[in-house]
């Protein structure tokens, strides 16, 4: 089952999940990569590989050109798309790979729900966040804080951010049809407002973030 979802997002997006049952030929026998892309996949072993040739080619469908743009890494690792007014984010879950793109600065965080999550919510949640968490979809509205995090930490695009004392997230009350929700990050000199959306798609949680 190849392309799981599309949509489009405001302003000017898109946003597509790919379900990956193809083997890595596939992909490669699809994409006519740049010198610089193939340098990158050489060192790319198994799932790794899987994963980078299913997003390269899921952004390249998204954009419904017939010529794609190489996809390269600025010196922080954050993916960008060359000669492209676009921003873009990946993330990746199990078999799952998802994209946003964009021409305001997004990020994007795919998760199959598991119940282990609820042991690590020290690591990453604050007290005012686990005001938020009701009995009811507990397990669902941990993975939309985490996610809501990982979607601006990948728009930060700098790494060298903690979890909990960097990257807020405003109250919310978790829906299964979606939700719009509001997130910060601040460190030293810098801070900046996101727009958080979240949705669930069956067992898989997206969250994506578009700074303000």
């Amino acid at each position: 089952m190849p392309l799981f979802l599309k949509f489009n997002i405001q302003p000017d997006g898109l946003v597509g999940i790919w379900q990956t049952n193809e083997q890595d030929n596939y992909f490669q026998e699809k994409l006519n990569l740049f010198p610089s892309e193939s340098d990158e996949l050489e060192i790319l072993k198994n799932r790794k590989r899987t994963e980078w040739l299913s997003s390269r080619y899921l952004l390249h469908i998204l954009s419904e050109r017939e010529i794609r743009g190489a996809c390269l890494k600025d010196k922080f690792g954050k993916p960008y798309l060359e000669n492209s007014e676009f921003h873009i984010s990946i993330s990746h879950s199990s078999s799952y790979t998802g994209v946003i793109a964009s021409t305001s600065v997004v990020g994007i965080d795919i998760q199959v729900i598991i119940p282990k999550i609820e042991r690590i919510t020290s690591k990453f949640v604050t007290e005012d966040e686990f005001r938020y968490i009701h009995n009811t979809n507990k397990t669902e509205a941990f993975h939309a804080i985490w996610g809501a995090k990982e979607a601006m930490y990948k728009a930060y695009g700098r790494k060298e951010l903690d979890f909990k004392k960097h990257i807020s997230v405003g109250e919310f009350h978790f829906s299964r049809d979606g939700f719009i929700f509001t997130g910060e990050v601040k460190k030293d000199d810098f801070y900046k407002k996101y727009a958080l959306s979240c949705h669930q798609f069956d067992q898989l949680i997206l969250v994506y973030a578009i700074e303000q």
